[in-house]
């Protein structure tokens, strides 16, 4: 179905080096990369231009911009966003959304990796020490840094601060205009490898569903969409909030497909059971 193909990869942050080594191998597609698209105009991380639409939204549309200006049948996108890890508030993590579309099939496909490997950190800082410290912290130079003021509408930013000249050089800068400088983390993907390798686990997370098809109508993508939760407790027999059975269904046929989950568990711990562990 893709053998051959073109596809292009909507990003002006160098993705297609996480994502097109992955999708040639495993779709034997052709992947280039459209960066005269200006993807920053739908949001950046800086906040410069605030992000109108939400992340699926996001990646669709810069997908399909990339797929129309290319006068191309296949797209694939990505839109990260970086915060609070959702079960763990106090670790940050890196979540990765990539959709890729294919208008002469009519498919779309899309995949989320939430990792915690990321290093997502800002600080405001007043001294030399502190900046090294933070710079240290944050794995620089091999990772950016991006210098700005302290105001939440800022008016003097430095991004994709790579050397540690440079990076003392925009310090002085600000702290000779504001006393003070906020260092963050360059999560754009050029500057972040850490980000990038979350990317790539993206990319082959996106391949392997691709690669699934539908046992009814050999469509690509079919995977877990929903769980049936349940599994009773092994002690008092009442039902927990473990998983008994994960359901596929298919977006083209809705073919329905439910296996047990996992498959050598008919019982759950009592641990989990909130009868015998409130």
């Amino acid at each position: 179905m893709f053998q051959g193909r073109s596809l292009v990869i909507a990003t002006k942050h160098h993705k297609e080096q996480a994502i097109a080594p992955v999708l040639e191998r495993e779709l034997g597609v052709r992947c280039f990369a459209d960066t005269t698209q200006d993807t920053d105009e739908l949001g950046t991380f800086t906040g410069e231009v605030e992000r109108r639409l939400d992340p699926m939204a996001s990646a669709r549309e810069k997908c399909m911009r990339a797929m129309a200006a290319n006068s191309c049948t296949l797209g694939v996108a990505s839109e990260g966003s970086f915060g609070p890890h959702p079960s763990l508030p106090f670790v940050p993590a890196d979540d990765e959304l990539l959709i890729f579309i294919d208008t002469l099939n009519h498919i779309e496909v899309v995949v989320r990796e939430l990792s915690t490997s990321t290093n997502f950190s800002a600080r405001s800082i007043t001294q030399i020490h502190e900046l090294s410290a933070f710079a240290e912290q944050v794995g620089f130079p091999l990772h950016g840094i991006i210098l700005r003021d302290k105001n939440p509408h800022s008016t003097v930013i430095y991004k994709g601060i790579h050397s540690m000249d440079v990076l003392l050089d925009r310090f002085d800068m600000l702290y000779t205009t504001f006393q003070s400088a906020y260092a963050e983390t360059d999560m754009r993907a050029m500057y972040n490898p850490t980000r990038m390798e979350v990317i790539k686990k993206a990319a082959e997370k996106l391949a392997q569903k691709i690669n699934s098809r539908c046992p009814q109508c050999n469509t690509p993508g079919f995977d877990i969409t929903d769980v049936i939760r349940g599994l009773p407790c092994s002690l008092c027999h009442r039902p927990t909030d473990m998983i008994i059975s994960s359901v596929c269904i298919c977006s083209a046929c809705q073919y329905l497909q439910v296996n047990r989950y996992p498959e050598q568990k008919y019982t759950a711990d009592p641990m989990y059971c909130n009868f015998c562990n409130p």
